[in-house]
């Protein structure tokens, strides 16, 4: 009948609005290509640096706030809004200090990202 007919039109339409209003929500994401660097043997007092490469699998717009480093590490990452689909880094630079020594250093991302908090880890030996 045409009564059915309009209900079924009805919520094939609320169907399609809900389903496209939650793509919409879908919130940023990490990808890394990698998130453990292995410097290998480094010379105590020469930095060494590796980008962290990223790409946002979300839908949102990725930002990130904050990037935590432990002793002898620095780390600066994109400013900027990173949208879906697009690319940045983080670049982290490692200063070897003290004695000749293995190392694993953490670094602690904060975002918006879908997992706000996301660690990369750095390791090597120190060597004189």
């Amino acid at each position: 009948t045409n009564e059915m007919k309009k209900i079924i039109t009805i919520c094939i339409c609320l169907l399609a609005f809900v389903s496209i209003s939650k793509a919409q929500t879908v919130p940023a994401e990490f990808k890394f290509e990698k998130e453990t660097h292995d410097f290998g043997k480094l010379p105590i007092g020469t930095p060494a640096s590796y980008e962290f490469k990223f790409t946002n699998v979300g839908e949102q717009p990725l930002t990130i706030t904050k990037a935590e480093t432990t002793s002898g590490t620095v780390a600066t990452f994109t400013q900027t809004a990173i949208n879906k689909g697009e690319s940045g880094i983080i670049k982290v630079t490692f200063s070897p200090a003290g004695q000749p020594m293995p190392f694993s250093k953490t670094i602690k991302i904060i975002s918006n990202a879908k997992t706000p908090t996301k660690v990369l880890y750095i390791k090597g030996e120190t060597t004189n």
